[in-house]
This record gives structure tokens, C-alpha cells and sequence, in this order.
């Protein structure tokens, strides 16, 4: 992820051999062992050769999916497609994520470098400090989550959304033909989470909300990440004026819609739960079912890299006494 951001990369860059060869190896990492990755690899030239032929002719389409469920915590519904195809999604990925990034709001934490979760989540402590000065006044938090986020995505608005940033028809044909592969039980919508390319696209689509909230409301203090967002101010009935104008713009330039049943606003002081964790005015805690997550996944299998993982997380919140339950259990299970 070395090129120019300033200019949009051409096809040829995107798409060249040794950016196929290159995408290919990304992919592979950690997957080297499994069924269809073997068995592409067992012809890997001649696979990427045609790959590279299609793509440069014009004649590339993007097939099917394998379908299947996971708990990650809560029940999703992944998509894999071809390793080919995937191929394809690391190209783009690689190629276009530097390129949109510098069009991104610098409070969207999701699918991000130098982003994610923690970063967030410090970041929602600094605008707790300065909007409520330093704890000495009472402020409110408007918490928001969009209903069904990356199934609801419209593709005719997603397509309208790239065609302004890309220029190249080739390049657009190949991207399109990813969006068209997939719709979520409605025609048009939804972009699968098994996808790399949905990473992006979901950002590229939620930046325009984004936008909306920093140029149009000006809020000064909003932070998203994925599809939860949150705004802090000290005045309640602010936020509340501001959820029909959310609404309004969520279902008439994006067709999405605010869960009903997830949206809130309290104040700080009574506890705000985001990302894991119950945010407090001085404090944060772990989110009882994830704390529960946690100790049901431990006490089912102790390794290493998992201790290590729950540590890390432990040590972004108040949280020393769950910290000493673990160790205690890493030392009567020898880990």
C-alpha cells in the first residue's frame, strides 16, 4: 500500500500480474493449508495467468459463494467466495484503501489502519473529558445503531457513491461485478460479510453519513465505528432533534434505517455501553456478557494466545480485578 493517494491508480496498476501474484500471497497467509487454496496453488501460474486474461479482456465476472454461520459473539450469516475471487478482493483492497482513506472522517474507526476498537474507544474518553469538563458537568450521549447494516446496503446507491471517485469504466465494471454477486434475499441489497472488499465498501458508504454529521449537523463530537455511532452534547433535547434528521437522511440517501430498539440517550454518568465496554464519567468497565464471553471461553480452553488476547483487552479499562481472577486461572491450569 505504497502508491501515490493523491491520484485515483489506474487499471493496468490494479490489475497487473505482479499485483495478482502479489494479492495472491497476502491472501494466502494463515491459509496455505486449507482445501481450495491447495488445490489453486497446485496450478498457481496458469490460474493467475487466466485470471490476469480475463480481467485485461474484459470478460471477468465474479462467481458464487459457500455459505455458512458463526457466533462472533452473536450469529452471522458469512458468504466465502472462490479463492479467484478473493484474489480480486485483495487487488482492490490493496490498490483502493489508500486512496479513499485520506476521504474518511478522522473519527470512523472501523476496518482502518492505526484505527480500530481501542483507538475508539480512547477517543470516547477524550470527548468525555472535554465535553463534560473534566466530569464537572452533566452531559448527554445519543447512541445509535443501524438496523440489518451491511444486508440493507443498496447497490444502486453504493454504485452511485464509487461512480464519483471512480472514473475508470474498467475498473467500475470490475467492482460492479463483485456488488451484483451477492444481494441478502433482496434484490439489489446487501454486501456479504465474508467479503474484504465489504470492509471497504461499508466505510466508503457510511462516509457519507459520516460527512453528513460533521458538514451538515457539525457535530463536534461523534464517533462511528461500523455501524454504531455515537454524540456527545450537554443539551438532550439537541440530541433528540437530531435523530429525525438521522433517520431522515439514513433512509433517503442511504435506504438504511436506525435500529429502534438500540437507540438511547443518557447521561454519562449512568453508564454508556459501546464497543465492549460500559463508559463511565471517570471509568469504563467490561460489558457483563462479555465478561461472560470471556470466562465461559477460558474455562472451556486455556491457551496462551488467549490469555494473552483477554490481557490485552483487560488493559484498556478498569478492570484489575478480573485481570487477577484470570492470571489466578493461568497458574492453576500451568498455562
Amino acid at each position: 500500500m505504497s502508491q501515490n493517494t493523491n491520484k485515483f491508480p489506474k487499471f493496468e496498476e490494479i490489475f497487473s500480474f505482479e499485483s495478482i501474484l502479489e494479492s495472491f500471497n497476502e491472501f494466502k497467509r494463515d491459509k496455505k493449508y486449507k482445501k481450495d487454496v491447495t488445490i489453486f496453488s497446485m496450478n498457481l501460474i496458469g490460474n493467475l495467468s487466466s485470471l490476469h486474461k480475463d480481467l485485461t479482456n474484459g470478460s471477468y465476472k465474479h462467481g458464487g459463494y459457500r455459505y455458512f454461520k458463526i457466533s462472533d459473539p452473536k450469529p452471522r450469516d458469512i458468504h466465502k467466495a472462490s479463492v479467484r475471487d478473493r484474489i480480486i478482493h485483495h487487488c482492490i483492497y490493496r490498490s483502493l484503501y489508500p486512496y479513499f482513506n485520506k476521504y474518511f472522517i478522522h473519527d470512523s474507526y472501523s476496518c482502518r489502519l492505526e484505527k480500530g476498537t481501542h483507538r475508539a474507544i480512547h477517543r470516547f474518553e477524550s470527548f468525555s473529558r472535554k465535553e463534560s469538563e473534566n466530569g464537572t458537568k452533566t452531559i448527554w450521549i445519543i447512541k445509535c445503531d443501524i438496523k440489518k447494516c451491511f444486508a440493507s446496503v443498496d447497490h444502486s446507491v453504493l454504485k452511485s457513491v464509487l461512480k464519483h471517485y471512480l472514473k475508470c469504466n474498467k475498473t467500475f465494471n470490475v467492482v460492479n461485478s463483485i456488488i451484483d454477486s451477492f444481494d441478502s434475499g433482496f434484490s439489489g441489497k446487501g454486501i456479504p460479510l465474508g467479503n474484504l472488499t465489504s470492509q471497504l465498501f461499508i466505510n466508503i458508504y457510511l462516509n457519507e453519513l459520516d460527512q453528513f454529521m460533521k458538514r451538515k449537523i457539525k457535530a463536534k463530537f461523534y464517533i462511528r465505528y461500523a455501524d454504531d455511532f455515537v454524540i456527545f452534547s450537554e443539551d438532550k433535547d439537541y440530541l433528540w432533534e437530531l435523530v429525525s434528521k438521522i433517520w431522515e437522511f439514513l433512509e433517503e440517501e442511504l435506504k438504511l434505517q436506525l435500529h429502534p430498539n438500540k437507540l438511547f440517550i443518557k447521561t454519562l454518568s449512568s453508564g454508556i455501553d459501546f464497543l465492549g465496554w460500559v463508559h463511565f464519567s471517570n471509568h469504563r468497565v467490561l460489558r457483563t456478557s462479555t465478561k461472560s464471553r470471556m470466562f465461559k471461553r477460558l474455562e472451556g480452553e486455556f491457551k496462551k494466545e488467549t490469555l494473552a488476547s483477554y490481557l490485552g483487552l483487560l488493559s484498556h479499562g478498569n478492570a484489575f480485578k478480573l485481570e487477577g481472577r484470570i492470571r489466578n486461572m493461568s497458574i492453576l491450569q500451568k498455562v
